[in-house]
């Protein structure tokens, strides 16, 4: 099996971009959270795959990160055995203006209902 390091991460060029294969990307609500989750951070910030709280395995959670990265969601590099995720802002704002904050807001709608109803769980087994 070779190792993360001799495995060369592809990403699309910005013009390779395709809209319904990004939308496809998108379309799972795990990998709408994904983008959510990097929409928090500060232009050009990037998050490990273990920082992200995903409700799958962790071959299931390589499966969703790889379809990002190949429809140009992401871009992923590895440092060391880990592996650090961004998101392409500038790429997707130039070929499909306004999809991915469309995409930012809708994630986090289904990312704020999901800690509310975590919390509210927590609530009722405290009592």
């Amino acid at each position: 099996m070779p190792s993360r390091q001799s495995t060369e991460l592809v990403h699309p060029l910005r013009e390779e971009l395709e809209f319904t294969t990004v939308i496809a990307a998108l379309s799972d609500p795990v990998r709408l959270a994904i983008v959510a989750r990097l929409g928090e951070l500060e232009p050009g910030g990037e998050l490990f795959c273990a920082n992200f709280e995903l409700p799958v395995s962790k071959s299931t959670q390589s499966a969703h990160f790889r379809a990002l990265r190949q429809a140009g969601v992401i871009r992923q590099r590895d440092l060391g055995t880990r592996r650090l995720n961004s998101l392409r802002r500038k790429d997707l704002d130039t070929r499909f203006p306004g999809l991915l904050d469309l995409a930012i807001t809708q994630g986090r709608s289904r990312l704020n209902a999901k800690r509310a109803r975590a919390k509210a769980s927590a609530k009722i087994e405290h009592r």
